[in-house]
């Protein structure tokens, strides 16, 4: 069966700005006949769109697919990894998203350390948490905007610039997961791991060969930031590996430029959701 899909999309519950049922209500809207959240390490908005989507009675309009995107640390490249369709009480799976999130506030608690010791900028934890969903995942965004309120800086993107990057004197990278870990727990609990929009990656080729030995089964071709060549160079190589491609807005908020929003956009073709329920079955067979 195929389905108009975006498979990459954020809420509040990370870095995105909607809530979980105004993407839903969004996704209807722009003719999304499937969708998949991926919050940053954390699967909390799953079920509050699965809920409203019983309440508002659409489930014959949308599917909601269970989805994350982890972020991990390779030889300082941060590379993301899209899962989806984990079993999200596997012990293993259920373990990683505890580390990542640690790990997030271990972060930010050091960063204000530093903020306060180096640049006189007094920000509380609390500050910044009130800026993300109840118990969702802390990110740049967050610590920028935080920044700004406090008045550190005259805007987000001025934080950006001055403290928010690997060589700022009060920027501490997060001690996260490696890619093949993030992969082998996604696979291990059933779920389709994909690596996410490679072509921030000079190394992507290489990698994604490696990365395979762990349970890699697919590559993100379609992003709204790959050009036509870009897709094509990466569809042809997941042919030649025997990985499926699959692709996503990765929408986190409204274009404010042009007052679009480009969730789903219509550029995933219909036939990655066919292929991505192959590969799940594919993946349950292995399992049996």
């Amino acid at each position: 069966m195929k389905k108009k899909t975006d498979l990459h999309i954020h809420t509040y519950f990370s870095d995105g700005v909607f809530s979980p049922e105004k993407i839903v209500d969004t996704a209807v809207d722009v003719g999304l006949e499937a969708i998949a959240i991926t919050d940053h390490d954390n699967i909390l908005a799953y079920d509050v769109a699965q809920n409203y989507i019983k309440e508002k009675g659409l489930s014959d309009k949308i599917e909601i697919i269970k989805g994350i995107e982890i972020n991990t640390l390779y030889k300082n490249y941060e590379v993301h990894i899209l899962g989806y369709f984990m079993d999200t009480n596997n012990s293993d799976f259920v373990e990683l998203l505890k580390t990542q999130q640690q790990a997030r506030i271990k972060q930010t608690k050091e960063i204000i350390r530093l903020l306060a010791q180096k640049e006189g900028i007094r920000i509380k934890f609390d500050d910044i948490k009130k800026l993300v969903a109840e118990g969702g995942s802390i990110g740049r965004p967050h610590i920028a905007k935080a920044i700004t309120n406090a008045g550190g800086t005259n805007n987000i993107m001025d934080a950006y610039a001055k403290y928010i990057h690997d060589d700022s004197p009060v920027y501490v990278q997060r001690k996260t997961v490696s890619p093949f870990d993030a992969i082998e727990i996604i696979y291990d609990a059933g779920g389709i791991p994909v690596i996410a929009h490679p072509h921030d990656l000079d190394i992507a080729e290489t990698l994604i060969k490696e990365l395979m030995n762990c349970g890699l089964r697919g590559i993100e071709a379609y992003h709204r930031k790959h050009s036509p060549a870009c897709v094509e160079y990466f569809s042809s190589m997941a042919e030649e590996l025997g990985l499926i491609v699959t692709g996503g807005s990765d929408f986190h908020t409204p274009n404010i430029m042009n007052g679009q929003i480009i969730l789903g956009k219509n550029f995933v073709p219909e036939w990655v959701y066919e292929k991505l329920l192959e590969e799940k079955k594919r993946i349950d067979l292995a399992r049996e």
